[in-house]
C-alpha cells in the first residue's frame, strides 16, 4: 500500500473515532500515570498488589491472535507488552483493532502479569487514545543509505533508534556534569551578549545582521570571551559561560555554524593551573578512565603527555618553525601533499602542519608554546617572548580545549589588536575593541582562560564520528 493510501485509510480512522464522541488529541492524561521503566523496576511489588497500572505512549509494534492481540508500548524511559483480550474488552477490543495504528499514543490502565514465557505484561482492562499518528513510521530507517535523511528528520532518527537517544543522553548529562564540575570549585555561570556591535574572542569569520530598532549592524558572536573577561575587570574571579557560537565558515565533521562551547575565566590562574584543573575534569567526565573512541583506546589517567608545538612539528616534518621562513613551511606543506595560498602568513602556514599531525594524537596530549601571532590575545611566554603561554588538549584526533594566561596589559593588547587590523583582507582576524581596552585600562588581574567545544566533548564520549552525530539539528544544504 502506497504512502498516501495508508495516510488516507489513517484519516478515515481519526473521522471514525471522532465520530463516535471521543477526542483523538485530548490534552490531559491520567494523573496515575508511571513511567514505564519505574513499573519494570519495581515489577514484581506492583504486580503482588493487584492494583492496577496507568500507562502512556506510543504503539510500536501490534501482533493479532484471533480474540487477544499483544502491543509493544514505548515511553521515553522504556518499553512494555500490553496484552489487549476480547473477554475483558468486548466491544472495545474490536474498536482498537478497527481504528488504532503502529504509532498511536495510547493511554492503557490495567493490571500486570508475567506471560508462560516470562514476559512482563499490561493485561489492559480499559485504555484511550492520547494521539491518532497519521503518518507511518518508516520500517528501514537503520539502513537508510541516505545519511543526510537522519538529520533533516531527526525526530524519526530519534523515535526509530535507541542508540541515538542514548547519545543524546549522554549529551545531556555530559553538560550537567560540566556545570557541577565548575560550580564545585566555585565558578558563576553567566550570560553574555550573543548580539555583538563587532566579533571578537577568537579569529574566525562572523554572521552578520542588523538591528531595524536601532539601524544597527550587528554580529553574532563567534566567543564569549572579551565579554567574560570584562567581568574579571569588574569584580568576579571565576566566571563561566555555556552556549552557542556562531561561526560562518566550512564545514566538516568537526565543524558546524552554529555550535556549543564552554568558556571559563579564572583569575589569578596561570596555564599550569589549568592543565591541571583539565585532568581533574576528565577524571570527573570519566571515572573509569578508559573509553573507545572510532576503535582507538583512551586512557585520561593523569599526568596527560605535554609537547612543545615546535617540537611537535619538528618530530613530524623535520623543519624548526623558529626559524624557518614561510617560502620554507611552504615547501614543506606541498611535499606533504598540501597547496597552501601564497598570501597566507607564517602563522597561518605552522597551523596548516599541525591539523596534518592532528590526526594522529589520540591519546590526551597537552601542545604547548604555540607562536605569538596565532594568539593574539594570549599573554608572552616568560620563557620565549615569540611563544604564547598557551595550550590546546587534543584527543581522539581533535582539538578539545584551547586555553592560555590571558593577556592584561592595555597597551599590548591594543598594538596587538591594531596589528591584526592590518590584515584587513582576511577574515579570520581580532578586531581592535576599544572599548574592551578601555576596560582592561582599569586593571584586570592576572587570570586563565578555557574553551572547550562541548560538541566535540559528546563527539568523544559518546563515540560519534561527526558532529552532525550529536547535534539535534545540524544545519544542511537545502533538499
Amino acid at each position: 500500500m502506497s504512502l498516501e493510501k495508508i495516510k488516507n485509510d489513517r484519516l478515515k480512522k481519526l473521522e471514525a473515532i471522532r465520530a463516535v464522541g471521543l477526542n483523538p488529541y485530548p490534552s490531559q492524561t491520567s494523573r496515575l500515570r508511571q513511567d514505564i521503566v519505574l513499573v519494570l523496576e519495581n515489577f514484581d511489588n506492583l504486580a503482588k498488589t493487584k492494583k492496577d497500572i496507568v500507562l502512556a505512549g506510543r504503539l510500536r509494534l501490534i501482533r493479532e491472535h484471533g480474540g487477544s492481540t499483544f502491543v509493544d508500548l514505548e515511553d521515553s524511559t522504556e518499553k512494555i507488552q500490553l496484552y489487549f483480550k476480547k473477554d475483558q474488552l468486548g466491544d472495545k477490543y474490536e474498536f482498537f483493532i478497527n481504528y488504532f495504528d503502529i504509532g498511536d499514543f495510547i493511554e492503557a490502565t490495567g493490571e500486570l502479569f508475567q506471560t508462560q514465557k516470562g514476559e512482563k505484561t499490561l493485561l489492559v482492562k480499559k485504555f484511550r487514545i492520547l494521539t491518532k499518528a497519521l503518518n507511518q513510521l518508516p520500517d528501514k530507517w537503520h539502513g537508510l543509505a541516505d545519511i543526510e535523511e537522519r538529520f533533516r528528520r531527526r525526530y524519526l532518527d530519534l523515535l526509530m533508534n535507541s542508540q541515538v537517544r542514548r547519545r543524546f543522553r549522554t549529551r545531556a548529562d555530559t553538560i550537567k556534569n560540566l556545570r557541577l564540575f565548575l560550580e564545585s570549585r566555585g565558578f558563576i555561570e553567566v550570560e553574555t551578549p550573543i548580539l555583538q556591535p563587532q566579533p571578537g574572542g577568537a579569529l574566525a569569520k562572523p554572521f552578520k545582521t542588523h538591528l531595524n530598532a536601532l539601524d544597527l549592524d550587528l554580529y553574532l558572536r563567534v566567543a564569549p570571551e572579551l565579554y567574560l573577561k570584562r567581568l574579571l575587570v569588574g569584580g568576579f574571579d571565576k566566571v563561566y559561560e555555556l552556549g552557542r557560537c556562531f561561526r560562518n565558515e566550512g564545514m566538516d565533521k568537526f565543524h558546524n555554524p552554529d555550535f556549543t562551547m564552554l568558556e571559563f575565566y579564572w583569575a589569578y590562574a596561570d596555564t599550569t593551573q589549568l592543565m591541571e584543573l583539565t585532568e581533574e575534569l576528565f577524571e570527573f567526565l570519566v571515572p573509569e578512565m578508559d573509553i573507545e573512541y572510532q576503535k582507538n583506546k583512551i586512557n585520561f589517567a593523569a599526568p596527560f603527555k605535554r609537547i612543545s608545538l615546535p617540537d611537535l612539528i619538528l618530530e613530524n616534518f623535520m623543519v624548526d618553525i623558529k626559524k624557518a621562513t614561510s617560502e620554507t613551511l611552504k615547501k614543506v606543506l606541498e611535499k606533504a601533499g598540501q597547496k597552501p595560498d601564497e598570501d597566507l602568513p607564517k602563522c597561518k602556514l605552522i597551523d596548516e602542519l599541525f591539523k596534518m599531525i592532528r590526526p594522529k594524537i589520540i591519546q590526551p596530549t597537552f601542545v604547548t608554546n604555540h607562536p605569538l601571532e596565532m594568539s593574539p590575545l594570549a599573554k608572552r611566554s616568560e620563557d620565549d617572548p615569540d611563544q604564547a603561554d598557551r595550550f590546546q588538549l587534543v584527543v581522539g584526533g581533535m582539538e578539545l580545549i584551547n586555553a592560555y594566561s590571558e593577556l592584561n596589559d592595555p597597551q599590548e593588547q591594543a598594538e596587538r589588536m591594531k596589528e591584526q587590523e592590518k590584515q584587513r583582507g582576511a577574515q579570520e582576524i581580532q578586531h581592535y575593541d576599544q572599548d574592551f581596552i578601555e576596560a582592561l585600562e582599569y586593571g584586570m588581574p592576572p587570570a586563565a582562560g578555557f574553551g572547550l567545544g562541548v560538541d566535540r566533548l559528546v563527539m568523544l564520549l559518546s563515540d560519534a564520528p561527526t558532529t552532525r552525530e550529536v547535534i539535534l539539528f545540524p544545519e544542511m544544504r537545502k533538499k
